[in-house]
């Protein structure tokens, strides 16, 4: 008896997945809930366990090729009799050819037919965005599978008016042929869901938000002589290291309670304000940047920050993050600066209005009671959305986030 292995539900908005690699090979052993396959979605990476015990049968989803959920990726078989079973599962992979010639065949009616079902299988978000935002989402190129229109299409529609420009072609544009002999020196490798949605996002950004970045600066001495401070009874007590981002976190909150609009986004023509603070903290792996979100961050302890940031960074390393991890961010963190970054421009993570850039720390003299003296300074950058956000609301942010960390004293009291 073959027991079939599915993709699994990818979460919301999520239509499509590709094969990364299969752990096993046709006729190996496999165990009940052993990893089989990894698929990278255009937000996670994540495994497809085996549903039982018995030998993998015929592979029927290669390597690089598209999957949606539901669709089947193989088969187990019990025992080690697995000829008969992949005859049946074959039979109808030999047939996929067929059907599909006379489609290719006359291209002409096929668009228009595409087009109903293209609507009715954008899914339960889609179809609630449009009811409440009055898109039609038969007006929104669909960046999904089969042209379907996904949640994240709709709210960049919203965001420029109600229709999104078909500007989604543009990573793809082609490039000049190179000179032969630069051509035998290049390799071509196709990106990853992933690394297509982080580019597909920031241009979104860019050419949806009014986007503009400020600067400040910020002398570090003070957290950095409580942390050197209380470090090692920290993290015995806590079981985590006492980093910067705890610090960075409740400051940004602070900050974002004294200035609102930081912390909001546009929905059509209306603004919501969030009384909730969700602070993305933007990851890097190996396949891009990922940003899991530390939510309700306001009602938790430097430690719990510290322990959420550090347990997101391992798994996101791993490859084992869920898609609602990274889900609900109202305001986002990156620090270029643990790459040796000195400044930078950071690209907001819409529909969010703000995002703050941390750097590296350098010792550097500034004047300190008329005297000159060297102090451990970084700078910040707040990119942020001028639609919502005024330069005197960022100014005020900045300066905010500066006076808690220069004096940490702030944090605790909640001044």
């Amino acid at each position: 008896m073959a027991t079939e292995i599915r993709v699994p539900t990818l979460g919301e908005s999520v239509s499509e997945a590709t094969i990364g690699r299969w752990f096993k090979k046709p006729g190996d052993q496999v165990k009940a809930d052993e990893p089989l396959v990894e698929l990278e979605t255009d937000k996670v990476t994540l495994e497809v366990n085996a549903p039982a015990s018995g030998t993998l049968g015929d592979i029927l989803a290669k390597d690089g090729e598209t999957v949606g959920p539901g669709a089947v990726l193989g088969s187990i078989t019990e025992g080690g009799a697995a000829a008969a079973p992949a005859a049946k599962v074959e039979a109808p992979k030999t047939e996929a050819p067929k059907t599909e010639a006379p489609k290719a065949a006359a291209p002409a009616p096929a668009a228009p037919a595409a087009q109903p079902s293209v609507a009715k299988d954008n899914g339960p978000a889609v179809a609630r965005i449009a009811a409440e935002s009055g898109v039609d989402a038969g007006n929104v190129p669909g960046s999904g599978k089969d042209g379907r229109v996904t949640k994240g299409d709709m709210l960049a529609a919203i965001a420029t008016g109600g229709t999104q420009a078909p500007a989604q072609a543009a990573p793809v544009q082609a490039r000049a042929p190179s000179a032969a002999d630069d051509a035998s020196r290049e390799e071509r490798v196709k990106m990853t869901k992933l690394r297509q949605t982080i580019a597909r996002r920031l241009k979104d950004a860019q050419n949806t938000a009014a986007m503009l970045t400020t600067f400040n600066d910020v002398d570090m001495g003070a957290v950095m002589h409580l942390r050197s401070q209380y470090k090692e009874i920290f993290e015995k007590k806590h079981g985590v290291k006492l980093g910067f981002m705890g610090f960075f976190s409740k400051a940004v909150i602070q900050a974002l309670k004294d200035v609102p609009a930081v912390n909001a986004e546009i929905d059509g023509q209306d603004l919501v304000f969030k009384n909730y603070y969700h602070i993305g903290v933007a990851v890097g792996t190996e396949k891009g940047l990922v940003v899991p979100v530390v939510r309700d961050a306001d009602r938790l302890s430097i430690a719990e920050i510290e322990k959420k940031i550090a347990d997101f960074g391992k798994r996101a390393r791993d490859g084992k993050l869920t898609i609602d991890e990274m889900q609900g961010g109202t305001f986002t963190i990156t620090n270029g600066g643990i790459y040796g970054s000195l400044m930078s421009t950071p690209i907001l993570n819409a529909p969010q209005s703000g995002i703050l850039g941390m750097h590296r720390i350098e010792d550097r003299p500034v004047a300190r009671n008329g005297q000159v003296v060297i102090r451990p300074m970084m700078y910040l950058a707040l990119s942020y959305d001028h639609r919502i956000v005024d330069g005197k609301d960022a100014v005020t942010f900045l300066v905010r986030v500066k006076e808690a960390l220069e004096d940490p004293a702030r944090l605790v009291l909640d001044l």
